[in-house]
């Protein structure tokens, strides 16, 4: 008979949040920005800007759901 592999499934959820660079970083979006904005401060703004980078073994957890070993 022939054996089966599992078939690898990818976290939806997680593929909508976080995103792996070429060089295997795990990004994510910062909390705290979307919407009422005019309450917090510019600097506040500013530094919740862009995409920061995920560290630790939170980082290996998030790239094992979206399928990279």
């Amino acid at each position: 008979m022939k054996t089966t592999s599992k078939r690898l499934r990818i976290r939806k959820s997680v593929s909508s949040r976080f995103e792996v660079t070429k060089n295997g970083v795990v990004l994510r979006e910062s909390s705290f920005h979307r919407h009422l904005r005019r309450t917090k401060s510019k600097k506040q703004l500013r530094r919740l800007k862009g995409k920061h980078p995920v560290l630790g073994r939170f980082a290996l957890k998030v790239k094992r759901m979206l399928g990279f070993r």
